[in-house]
């Protein structure tokens, strides 16, 4: 929202230029990791079987798309599960889901079948969104699923006595 749609929202205010400028000092966390401080291994420790859902927002408007899957990949003892179909949409996509709920959960119900199929015990990604639409259609319909934003992973660290805490 800041990098993109604010300059958009601003685009004949003079106000415009500043969001520009804010936007350019703004990153989502792997992105920030990865592009900007080249950190890949922060040392986490998650022994849990994970799928990662590359969210729209992600890809299609911060062009993030192997960051976060270079963090994960040096997580010790996790168990990384290939997604059948990652690119589909979850079917949230803010407003989508409240304008076609059926359609959205019915996306989110594909995506919660790739997901199974995986053998994931948890999904993550770098979209709250998503993982707040999933943790739904996990709950509405009885999978065992659970989510776990990025973050959470990467805090984890066999030093810390972390433990995944489940979404529900």
């Amino acid at each position: 929202m800041v990098r993109k749609h604010y300059p958009e929202l601003l685009e004949h205010s003079p106000l415009r230029e500043q969001a520009i400028a804010v936007g350019q000092r703004v990153f989502e966390l792997a992105e920030f990791l990865v592009r900007v401080a080249g950190v890949t291994d922060v040392g986490a420790s998650f022994p849990h079987a994970v799928a990662y859902h590359p969210s729209c927002h992600a890809t299609r408007e911060l062009g993030i798309y192997d960051e976060p899957m270079q963090l994960l990949r040096a997580v010790r003892d996790i168990d990384l599960r290939p997604l059948p179909n990652e690119g589909e949409c979850c079917g949230f996509g803010g407003m989508f889901s409240t304008k076609f709920g059926m359609i959205s959960s019915a996306m989110g119900d594909t995506k919660a079948v790739n997901l199974e199929q995986s053998g994931a015990e948890y999904v993550t990604a770098i979209d709250p969104s998503c993982l707040m639409h999933l943790d739904g259609v996990f709950g509405a319909t009885g999978r065992k699923l659970k989510t776990i934003y990025l973050a959470g992973i990467l805090a984890g660290s066999s030093g810390n006595g972390f433990a995944a805490k489940e979404s529900r």
